[in-house]
């Protein structure tokens, strides 16, 4: 197989790959597989931490100031108190008095379209089929522990509406008080400027006569909002992190299966979804046991759980204890969230080869701090790249433009010998032993650039930089396809002049399929991102400079 064969069909492999799991996923959901049994070996030595905590609630058909402990009965309707407004310089979020949940975040500087809807993305919301909320609540021990104010009871507030001011920070305070008033829980969100990251102070007051031991605990509580789009299936779930492998991912269909109970030292929790995302991070050295849960789970409307609870905590009487965690709620921007706590970054989902594409994405990062523009990073991370593997790249076009040389030499020898396929390949080797050929001696610089490539086309597909990033013209949306096909167009003809520069295949069947891939690719790169077809479009036309130039060398020589 020559080189340009072996591009064109990794090329339309991976394409082809990426499709499948898509249709698969569209019409098959993922095998699940047990948390119980992948988990048997941490559970063994977290058995007594998991065993020491009380039911977290899971819905919310409590009255203000529940003492039970036990999980509560799945409610049809959540409880809705009045809605406090925050206003940022990035985001504007509403926060219901009952429980302080976070129900509504608006992400003021990501349109929902640059071009069809101005409106800002609604990350958070507790909409039916949108629901994504963030709720935190305190758990008593026991029964026999007075107070539990959990995100059932009704807070007061000062105000119902907040604003950010200029260089400066927000508080926005909210508290419970028990009816016979012995027992106070001040919740505090801090908001910054152009941060996206959340202080969050839970101040526990106790001025009864006896002390109180309980948990905090902290959740995430989302529906599976389906996908955008076939062609780019991305990962929409749940993430912790993972003290032995870094992180991992608590799909849907896994906390449908069983409810997840793992102690991990501080660490994070989240919701992820393509661009964005919900984190929760407690303390650093606080070990926390994360868990999952699922509400509504036999309608047509679940919830999925993920959350942490914080070591048991003692308040003696008249005494007063603070505990601070950090919520970031936003646009997956990595110089934001590698700050946040190590492995945060984990969320930018890279997939397998994230070992590669997070260099990629910190050299396409660095030109565009040069550029301010990232079409133009694109296009001088392809050169670069490119550079890179001109040897690699030469030594395939070179295998290529010899192999065209004794095409008609090789054409020949094949019809001499059609009726007798041992003398023919004994006749072909001789001819490439004499010319000095190797026919598959541009497969290995190809095959080493493959996982580039791949790389290149996660951190393209996953960096949120990338969402309707302006780049000239009428390409203002680099997530986006190209409105009026011309980069698909431009690129399915650059495919077309790289055929031209290569031996032609004698086989007349495989001929007729390779001038269909031209156009195949065209049809397929016209739903893909235009910053993804920018990518190919460039790497194509320096590829056919390279090999134009090498084949005259070879072919006058």
């Amino acid at each position: 197989m020559d080189t340009q064969r072996l591009i064109l069909f990794a090329a339309f492999m991976l394409i082809s790959m990426s499709l499948w799991q898509s249709w698969q996923i569209q019409v098959n959901p993922p095998p699940t597989r047990s948390i119980s049994d992948t988990t048997v070996a941490n559970k063994t030595s977290e058995q007594a931490v998991a065993n020491d905590l009380p039911s977290v609630p899971v819905a919310e058909n409590n009255t203000e100031g529940a003492q039970s402990v036990s999980t509560p009965s799945i409610a049809e309707k959540m409880q809705s108190g009045q809605r406090v407004n925050v206003k940022t310089d990035v985001f504007e979020i509403e926060i219901d008095t009952i429980g302080g949940d976070i129900r509504r975040v608006a992400l003021l500087e990501y349109p929902v379209d640059v071009n069809k809807d101005p409106s800002p993305v609604i990350l958070m919301n507790d909409k039916s089929g949108l629901f994504f909320i963030s709720q935190t609540g305190l758990l008593a021990s026991s029964k026999d522990t007075p107070y539990a104010p959990d995100h059932n009871v009704s807070y007061k507030i000062n105000s119902l509406s907040y604003e950010l001011g200029k260089n400066s920070e927000l508080k926005v305070p909210m508290t419970w008080t028990s009816e016979d008033g012995q027992f106070t829980l001040t919740k505090i969100y801090t908001f910054y400027p152009g941060k996206y990251e959340i202080s969050v102070e839970h101040q526990i007051t106790n001025n009864s006569g006896i002390a109180w031991q309980g948990h905090l605990y902290r959740q995430l509580q989302r529906t599976n909002l389906e996908q955008a789009s076939m062609f780019l299936q991305t990962y929409t779930g749940g993430m912790i992190s993972n003290e032995g492998d870094g992180f991992e991912k608590i799909d849907f269909s896994e906390m449908s299966e069983g409810d997840l109970s793992r102690a991990n030292t501080g660490g994070w929790i989240s919701m992820i979804q393509h661009y964005f995302a919900g984190v929760w991070i407690p303390p650093e050295n606080s070990v926390e046991t994360y868990y999952t849960r699922v509400s509504n789970k036999n309608t047509s409307d679940p919830h999925y759980i993920i959350g942490s609870i914080s070591p048991a905590q003692i308040v003696n009487p008249d005494k007063s204890i603070v505990l601070k965690d950090t919520l970031f709620i936003g646009p997956k921007l990595q110089t934001q969230i590698k700050k946040l706590s190590p492995g945060v970054d984990s969320i930018v989902d890279y997939g397998f080869l994230s070992v590669i594409a997070h260099p990629i994405y910190w050299l396409l990062e660095k030109i565009q701090s040069v550029v301010n523009n990232w079409g133009w990073s694109i296009i001088f991370l392809t050169i670069i790249i490119k550079g890179l593997f001109y040897k690699l790249s030469a030594a395939s076009y070179k295998s290529m433009a010899h192999m065209r040389k004794v095409t008609p030499r090789l054409k020949a020898i094949q019809e001499q010998f059609k009726d007798n396929s041992a003398e023919k390949n004994k006749a072909m080797m001789e001819l490439y032993k004499k010319e000095k050929i190797n026919p598959l001696g541009g497969c290995l610089p190809i095959v080493v650039q493959i996982p580039v490539f791949i790389s290149l086309y996660w951190v393209l597909l996953e960096s949120v930089e990338m969402r309707q990033a302006d780049f000239m013209l009428w390409l203002n949306n680099l997530s986006a396809p190209d409105p009026y096909y011309v980069l698909p167009l431009i690129m399915g003809i650059s495919m077309f002049v790289q055929q031209k520069l290569n031996p032609a295949p004698m086989d007349p069947v495989q001929a007729k399929v390779m001038m269909m891939l031209p156009i195949i690719f065209t049809v397929f790169f016209a739903f893909f991102p235009s910053g993804l077809v920018l990518y190919w479009v460039v790497n194509n036309l320096l590829s056919i400079t390279q090999q134009w130039y090498i084949t005259r060398q070879i072919e006058n020589a």
